[in-house]
């Protein structure tokens, strides 16, 4: 197995364990092979794993495949990973159907080893190709962190998966303390370097797969946290501003302190409630307000 194999998931989806069985044998060279036998579990799993890619049988009982694939292809977390069906169904009705749904392609059974290869290894450089391509898109020029574009995508994404469980939501809104003198007085250059210490100061201190910190736009960064209350806001928020500080950039036009430091506004929401989210957003930019108009180098979070 190559490197990219390596990093390569491919979901099995069929009641049969047999036909699984067969399917890996064939493509186990293309990457790290998962299997389901039935619906949920393949829905589950993607979820989870995010495989990239799944084969998928259309006739399993409960569940069938059309079912599976309209509600990986519902869900946001999921509705990027390429579906093959695989079937014994030769009706170009039911190859219609399959591609109305959301799927990419079809292989029929029995299976021919070669067509399954040559049409997963395809679909699979196409996947990473997409992926790089939105890389590109959802990166920061300057920064390399991910920019507004990527926020306002993960923040709904996020947004939606609180409804559905009932979660807390947290949004952190970060701005560089007397910015513009330090541009004023240091230069350009000096400013992108301290933009960049910044990002990279704030991407690095949060953990978790679901924590986003993201370029919003000059000197300011967001930052989003999945199932978080306002306490736990409070704690990474206290610790996003004291790895600023930790970087000891030198700001003597500061009136503040003698490096550089950052403001910061935070509050969660528990979804559910009749809150949108924007308003969460103006929430957290109303307090980094007040935490700018109270002294800046601190957090408010209400």
């Amino acid at each position: 197995m190559n490197d990219l194999a390596a990093n390569t998931k491919i979901l099995i989806v069929d009641d049969k364990p047999l036909n699984i069985e067969v399917l890996s044998e064939t493509i186990e060279d293309l990457g790290d092979i998962l299997f389901a036998t039935n619906g949920q579990a393949a829905i589950d799993l993607c979820i989870e794993q995010q495989p990239n890619l799944v084969l998928l049988d259309v006739m399993m009982p409960e569940m069938d495949g059309y079912e599976v694939c309209e509600k990986l292809k519902a869900l946001p977390e999921t509705k990027e990973i390429p579906v093959i069906f695989a079937t014994a169904l030769s009706d170009e009705n039911d190859e219609a159907k399959g591609f109305e749904i959301g799927a990419i392609d079809y292989v029929t059974k029995p299976i021919s080893a070669p067509i399954v290869i040559a049409r997963v290894r395809n679909h699979l450089e196409l996947k990473r190709y997409r992926d790089y391509l939105e890389q590109i898109a959802f990166i920061d020029g300057l920064t390399a962190i991910p920019n507004r574009r990527r926020f306002d995508e993960h923040f709904q994404s996020e947004w939606q998966r609180g409804e559905r469980h009932e979660a807390f939501l947290a949004v952190l809104m970060i701005d560089i303390d007397f910015f513009k003198p330090f541009n004023d007085h240091y230069g350009h250059q000096a400013g992108d370097d301290c933009l960049v210490k910044v990002a990279q100061a704030l991407a690095s201190s949060v953990h978790r797969p679901g924590d986003l910190v993201a370029r919003y736009g000059g000197e300011e960064f967001v930052c989003v946290l999945p199932d978080t209350d306002l306490a736990g806001a409070e704690i990474t928020a206290n610790t996003l501003r004291k790895s600023v500080n930790a970087l000891k950039v030198p700001h003597e036009f500061s009136n503040v302190t003698d490096h550089v430091t950052v403001s910061i506004g935070a509050a969660a929401v528990k979804l559910k409630q009749s809150m949108k989210p924007e308003e969460l957003v103006k929430k957290a930019d109303n307090n980094l307000y007040e935490a700018k108009e109270s002294g800046r180098d601190r957090m408010v979070a209400a």
